[in-house]
């Protein structure tokens, strides 16, 4: 939960001309008040009536003796706000809770309080409180809403004092504001193997030494403070000195998800783009991977990677799976198009080692971009491609689907790459293209191995 400390504020700070200040935060029936007054004025000399004089005096005078009061009125507030939760994903409710406490001596009047939100959001919320004693306390909460992934502020909170008569208002803000996460769609996945390929925790795991864990058979000198029932007799007795057992440790297996950002490749805008689709792909296959024991980097096009803890951009290996995923999400949120138009730095990036399972989610691919994407390939140990087609998703549901387009020459050539790539169309369920792919690359293993045999 994200909170905003105590912001006290009086109601009589801020002011460059008091007149002036006071003046400007008449009402309408305030401004009516006093024009109804001067005009009865100035008609009673022309008319010579006194009376008249006496009535226009009493309707200009009280909106100024109202202003002059709640301008000289001494009130010191102190709000704080609290969001539950401060991270939400797209299309969930939060709930914003606002107190307000009177640390003054006096009771005050009449509060109107007001919270500023983006229209992204919702209506800006509202509220009157009535009288507030000294020492005491109201509490408010309204609720807001996101189609739209993002970061948005909260704040700052405005108080508006009015009086009894309500001829004048005085707006005084508070300087605390808050930030409210809007994150991805997050679907949930199956834990499928990929054929046996994409292998983490449990299953088939790689190794690396270290300095505890289960033995290896390749012997290192003795040092001290090693546990004697490592020693190595048959190694001592050939090098003629005191040999012990290397120790290797469990490493996690990685998978890297390559996100296409670029602006061409997509079209479309709002919450069921193609783009917005990509994005809440990645975000659910980053915290699936995660949850699964793998250590996972988040790609985009333009070769930048979410960093984490290792130098190369890998999360998950010994952060806390929360804090990796919360850290990948935030990133996510707050994503755009790039102004790139190929994907030859991220290819770059992937060629320098062995990354394991890689998955992307890819837009409209030219011929030399589908060439990139299938050289990417060859340093992992399993690919996987969703790739949406702009025609498709821009495309009305009524029109006729275009025969023999280049979508499905760029799937065959990634195929044909070794690549597992499923043609994403408009509105499809990330966990029965995750199962399908898992199918694919399934039957693909079998044929393989039966080409072997």
């Amino acid at each position: 939960m994200s909170s905003g400390g105590p912001a006290p504020a009086e109601a009589d700070r801020g002011e460059t001309s008091g007149v002036r200040t006071a003046l400007a935060g008449l009402t309408t029936r305030g401004r009516s008040f006093l024009a109804a007054g001067i005009a009865a004025a100035v008609c009673s000399f022309v008319l010579g009536l006194s009376e008249l004089l006496r009535v226009g005096l009493l309707l200009a005078v009280l909106p100024l003796i109202c202003a002059a009061v709640l301008y000289r009125t001494r009130y010191r507030v102190a709000a704080s706000r609290r969001l539950a939760p401060a991270r939400v994903p797209a299309g969930s409710e939060a709930r914003v809770h606002l107190r307000m406490d009177n640390v003054s001596r006096l009771p005050t009047g009449l509060l109107m309080l007001q919270d500023r939100v983006p229209y992204v959001l919702g209506p800006r919320p509202r509220f009157v409180l009535d009288r507030v004693e000294p020492g005491g306390r109201r509490e408010v909460s309204y609720r807001v809403r996101s189609d739209l992934r993002g970061r948005y502020p909260l704040g700052p909170l405005q108080l508006r004092l009015t009086d009894p008569f309500g001829m004048c208002e005085l707006t005084r803000s508070f300087s605390t504001y808050d930030t409210l996460t809007v994150i991805p769609r997050v679907e949930p996945l199956a834990p499928v193997r990929f054929g046996g390929e994409a292998q983490g925790y449990g299953d088939g795991r790689q190794r690396s030494l270290a300095l505890a864990g289960e033995d290896d058979v390749i012997p290192r000198g003795y040092r001290y403070g090693d546990d004697l029932r490592r020693v190595h007799w048959r190694s001592t007795a050939r090098y003629g000195e005191l040999m012990v057992r290397r120790e290797e440790q469990p490493r996690r297996s990685r998978c890297t998800v390559l996100l296409d950002t670029r602006g061409g490749a997509y079209e479309g805008a709002g919450p069921d783009a193609a783009f917005e689709w990509a994005v809440s792909g990645a975000a659910s296959v980053l915290v699936h991977m995660l949850e699964r024991g793998f250590s996972v980097r988040l790609l985009t096009d333009s070769g930048s990677a979410v960093p984490g803890e290792s130098g190369d951009g890998f999360a998950g290996s010994g952060q806390e799976t929360a804090d990796a995923a919360g850290l990948l999400t935030d990133t996510l949120a707050v994503i755009d198009h790039s102004d790139g138009t190929g994907l030859s730095r991220a290819y770059d990036v992937l060629r320098g080692g062995n990354e394991g399972l890689l998955i992307a989610f890819l837009g409209d691919l030219d011929e030399e971009q589908a060439t990139t994407v299938a050289k990417m390939s060859r340093r992992s140990g399993g690919a996987v491609a969703f790739v949406l087609d702009p025609d498709v998703w821009t495309r009305e549901a009524t029109d006729v689907p275009r025969p023999g387009d280049r979508h499905a020459e760029r799937l065959r050539m990634l195929r044909e790459a070794g690549w597992t790539a499923l043609s994403v169309p408009r509105g499809a369920s990330l966990d029965e293209l995750w199962r399908q792919a898992d199918r694919e690359r399934s039957g693909l293993a079998a044929v393989n191995g039966e080409a072997r045999g």
